[in-house]
């Protein structure tokens, strides 16, 4: 299926189960796409998790329902999926900036959340460099962390800073940022800060040893100040390669982003010449 096909389709069965106990597994399933790569390419595309456009889609509508109707604050906060007063009273002031009761009260205005519509645009004529090309396994050394899909890009540069800060930059330098979800699941996946590992060094407390398994890649270059040349190359890849993709298709639950070393530029990774690549696999249809 088209991504922008799955994502319309997606949005359609969003707004018919609102006010069911939807999961991204259940929307993901529905478009027929691995829930890992429908969640990126989802909140690639449209700016949004998954789970972040249900819950701002139901605060909206909860807006709405709270001023047409006479309606108990918890029967309307148990119809858009909150168990409390006081979760579903935290969420909405902070999508509308007042309270659930403040509603009511005349003159009170409300944020408005609408759904996303596809429009057709001509595109294409673009020019992306990329290459299929096989790999063997390797192994890395690496700091770890686990984080959910929901915070990652938040989380993820606090945890490269953390990383330095700590001192931990001079055992390993990060050459790979590495996102591994061999479940390919909806909450949460390993993201490892990793350079490749010698066999004869020691492995320092804090840091893990990983085997990235032997896949056909295809390898995306990026070139200028990061992390906007690393943003824009993954934009195109699931906006306009993916979409004219024939012959391949996702094999596995990882991605890997590779970085040249700063010191050789003059202006490190923000130098317009500054270079990095992302893997992801592939296999043939």
């Amino acid at each position: 299926m088209e991504w922008m096909k799955a994502i319309g389709e997606a949005v359609d069965y969003i707004e018919r189960h609102m006010t069911d106990d939807i999961t991204v597994d259940d929307v993901a399933k529905h478009v027929c796409i691995s829930t890992f790569y429908f969640q990126k390419g989802f909140s690639m595309l449209c700016g949004y998790t998954i789970m972040e456009y249900i819950r701002n889609r139901r605060l909206a509508l909860a807006g709405v329902e709270l001023t047409n109707s006479d309606d108990k604050i918890i029967d309307v906060a148990m119809m858009y999926g909150y168990d409390s007063p006081d979760s579903f009273t935290k969420a909405f002031t902070r999508f509308h900036g007042i309270t659930p009761s403040q509603v009511r009260k005349e003159g009170t205005m409300l944020k408005s959340f609408a759904p996303l519509k596809l429009t057709i645009a001509l595109k294409g004529g673009y020019l992306m460099d990329y290459r299929i090309t096989k790999k063997d396994s390797f192994t890395i050394i690496g700091s770890a962390k686990e984080f959910s899909y929901e915070n990652a890009k938040q989380e993820i540069p606090a945890f490269w800073q953390e990383h330095y800060v700590s001192g931990k930059g001079q055992t390993v330098c990060g050459m790979f940022g590495i996102n591994i979800d061999e479940e390919m699941g909806n909450k949460k996946f390993e993201y490892l800060i990793a350079d490749v590992y010698n066999p004869v060094m020691d492995i320092p407390e804090g840091f893990i040893t990983k085997t990235i398994p032997a896949f056909t890649w295809a390898v995306f270059p990026c070139q200028g100040a990061m992390p906007m040349s690393l943003q824009n190359v993954n934009e195109k890849i699931f906006s306009e390669w993916l979409p004219a993709l024939k012959e391949y298709e996702f094999a596995a639950g990882y991605c890997v982003e590779m970085y040249d070393a700063p010191d050789k530029y003059p202006k490190g990774t923000q130098d317009e010449n500054y270079y990095a690549e992302i893997w992801i696999p592939v296999k043939r249809k």
